[in-house]
């Protein structure tokens, strides 16, 4: 498998579950401690090598631009003002061999359209798709596991965590053969089933390593569950050519698509990174 350098973030959802405060900020900016969600899953992308981040964006996400752009005269002002370590805190919040670009997604047409949109960028290259509401505090980082064995297995990769059954109906959910103690070739997947169709207790998680193949299942499959293009749907489309395994990372993995799930991830890591006591 040829080097990963691209990163896919499907930033353009309305964040309703957030409302009223993602009325006119996105979701992906609000912060968890003193970084924005979105900033999380950058800095993953960035220590596992990656060197294009590719963002599929959507009306009023100015300010995910914004944050990763350079802003000169806040950069003046605390320069001026000696306030050296902010200063370094301001400048590496996006590292100068790092690329941002930034596509609109016309529509919200589902996860499988927003991948589809970055194929122009992409190109002929596998790639990683990283969802920002899945924050993963681990040693390293869970995007440089994934290419790992990636290369290890030569083919597509997904996160992957065991839940309870009852939870299947939340999540795209795989069986396969076991290849190692942490890996999974995957033979099937289906989105969010009915927890007495679901195939196993293996869910995915908002982590892949894609394939370039991808790009024409997306293009084929149609629309699946909700009239939306389905990245799962894809998945499954894929593994009809091509090799697809289920990783089982290791990491604390935290759904800040969920107010619950966003404190928690607010309080633990506070208090393991901060040092706050509740």
């Amino acid at each position: 498998m040829n080097p990963i350098r691209k990163a896919v973030f499907p930033v353009a959802g309305l964040g309703t579950r957030f409302l009223p405060a993602t009325k006119a900020m996105p979701k992906e900016m609000l912060p968890v401690v003193d970084k924005p969600l979105i900033q999380y899953a950058v800095e993953e992308a960035v220590k596992a090598g990656i060197t294009d981040l590719i963002f599929i964006t959507g009306r009023h996400k100015r300010a995910i631009e914004d944050h990763f752009d350079s802003m000169p005269e806040l950069e003046s002002e605390l320069e001026e003002k000696g306030k050296q370590e902010m200063l370094e805190q301001v400048r590496q919040v996006i590292p100068s061999n790092v690329n941002c670009i930034y596509i609109r997604q016309p529509a919200p047409l589902g996860l499988g359209h927003a991948v589809l949109c970055a194929e122009p960028v992409i190109g002929n290259e596998p790639f990683a798709v990283l969802l920002a509401d899945d924050l993963i505090d681990s040693n390293v980082p869970v995007t440089q596991q994934l290419i790992q064995a990636a290369h290890a297995n030569n083919g597509s990769v997904l996160g992957i965590q065991t839940i309870a059954r009852e939870d299947a109906n939340k999540y795209g959910i795989i069986a396969g053969k076991s290849v190692s103690s942490d890996t999974i070739q995957v033979t099937q997947i289906v989105e969010k089933p009915a927890p007495a169709d679901a195939p196993s207790d293996k869910a995915v998680v908002g982590r892949y390593i894609l394939e370039p193949e991808i790009f024409e299942c997306l293009r084929h499959i149609g629309k699946g569950a909700g009239g939306e293009i389905q990245l799962t749907d894809g998945i499954g489309a894929l593994l009809e050519s091509r090799n697809v395994f289920g990783f089982a990372y290791e990491g604390m993995r935290y759904d800040c698509g969920s107010k619950a799930g966003f404190f928690a991830a607010t309080v633990a890591l506070g208090q393991k990174y901060h040092g706050f006591k509740l």
